[in-house]
């Protein structure tokens, strides 16, 4: 297939090729893997300007999504791919082979830095991709620090994303101060916090929270303007509709776990766990203390019965197990995504209902949105990054149609607070724990 660029995609290639550190915080969908491939090409055969190549991906994005972009382009075919994914034994065979660029999971590159720091030698690898900056927003990783370790050696980075601040700017400090070692930010979280931050939620001298000062945000997209290219504007999707769907369950066991849930004082770890409680109840089924699943409803099996019936076919989101598994027994023609075979059979028109957790599916895997254009989310995630990459499988380039996305609403439930959130883009996480415990104070979820 050959290659022809958007005018944002030659802006984006031509910005890597002119940067030696750049984030392309772009939509998803719109294209990131074939502009670095098309730059790395010419870093590599035309400008001599870097020799290998090591992009660092989720795992299913490593296993699945490179070598097939590469040879998806007349331009980029002959590059010579290769995963260093699997057992170590496949792994060490992977290095030892020729190859212009290497892909290594996220979960494997300390071993690879370690690898390489015990080996004595140089690191090998003069141009580094991070696709998607999870594991790297957070600069106690593993991933980060391992980065941190060689960053000095790296000639070129570059950072992929589709929001670069999914839970606020606080995020933005450790992959930019990654890329610039810290020249526009400043040289460490506190110098950031110090620059542009107030104290908000606090208890004395402990401070919980962080909020912008008057004009920070605009400031801060000013000082990493020449490092960060982001392009909504310019990118075309098709139509996208969001629907609620509001669903009626039996509330006697949801108000029982309420009146439980302040009868003692809720520290933050067990407003976590009564929090994914109240998610399960409102999904139709909950693991009790034993780890055994109780049903409770099938009130969104019920919902999702009525669109399937629709006749077209859907990719439904899951956050629990139990979800899944109901789902499986009500439905028998539906499929658990698990990689390429249910993705062809998916883009071929057999599956009519794909089930797949968002953190399975929600980076990098391409090709869902040639299969349809309907997603439901069956139980809401606590995360808004996990949220906008999971509906970006088929809201994204190459879609042909208007794509529908559907949430299973229970009402009355902590659902409609995720959904009051992630509507609104906040941070779902604090919003879940916040409610749990304003149960003490009378406050319904």
């Amino acid at each position: 297939m050959i290659f022809q660029p958007r005018p944002y995609q030659q802006q984006a290639i031509q910005r890597l090729l002119d940067h030696p550190a750049h984030m392309l915080a772009l939509p998803l969908g719109a294209g990131k893997s074939v502009i670095v491939l098309t730059a790395v090409r010419e870093m590599l055969f035309d400008s001599f300007d870097v020799s290998r190549v090591l992009v660092i991906a989720p795992k299913r994005v490593a296993e699945l999504v490179w070598h097939t972009e590469c040879g998806k382009w007349t331009h980029t075919e002959h590059l010579r791919v290769e995963r260093v994914i699997g057992t170590r034994e496949q792994r060490m065979a992977a290095l030892a082979k020729p190859a212009d660029i290497h892909i290594v999971n996220r979960e494997n590159f300390p071993w690879l830095v370690e690898l390489v720091e015990q080996s004595g030698e140089p690191w090998p690898w003069d141009c580094v991709v991070l696709d998607e900056l999870v594991g790297f927003r957070d600069r106690g990783s593993k991933a980060w620090k391992s980065l941190k370790r060689v960053r000095g050696q790296i000639k070129r980075l570059y950072q992929l994303c589709g929001t670069p601040a999914p839970n606020g700017l606080l995020d933005l400090w450790a992959p930019v101060a990654m890329l610039d070692q810290g020249q526009r930010l400043g040289r460490s979280l506190t110098a950031f916090k110090d620059r542009w931050f107030v104290p908000d939620r606090r208890n004395g001298m402990v401070v919980y929270t962080w909020k912008p000062r008057a004009g920070a945000e605009q400031e801060i997209h000013e000082a990493i303007s020449d490092i960060v290219m982001s392009v909504d504007a310019q990118v075309q999707l098709p139509p996208r509709i969001d629907n609620i769907v509001p669903v009626s369950i039996d509330m006697a066991r949801y108000r029982e776990l309420e009146r439980n849930a302040v009868s003692g004082a809720v520290t933050a770890p067990s407003a976590a766990v009564l929090a994914q409680k109240f998610l399960q109840l409102a999904n139709g089924a909950v693991y009790n203390d034993d780890g055994q699943v109780e049903h409770v409803h099938d009130a969104k099996l019920d919902a999702l019965q009525e669109i399937v019936d629709d006749g077209r076919q859907v990719l439904c989101l899951v956050s629990f197990v139990h979800d899944q598994t109901r789902i499986l027994a009500r439905f028998p023609q539906a499929r658990v995504f698990d990689g390429e075979q249910s993705l062809r059979a998916w883009k071929a028109g057999k599956v009519p209902l794909l089930v797949m957790h968002p953190a399975s599916g929600g980076h990098g895997v391409d090709g869902l949105q040639d299969g349809g254009s309907t997603v439901v989310w069956f139980g809401l995630p606590w995360s808004l990054e996990l949220y906008l990459q999971a509906n970006g499988r088929l809201h994204r380039s190459g879609q042909k149609q208007s794509v529908i996305v559907h949430h299973l609403v229970a009402q009355g439930t902590i659902d409609e607070r995720v959904m009051a959130v992630l509507a609104a883009k906040g941070n779902v996480q604090q919003a879940l724990l916040d409610a749990v415990k304003g149960l003490q104070q009378g406050v319904t979820a």
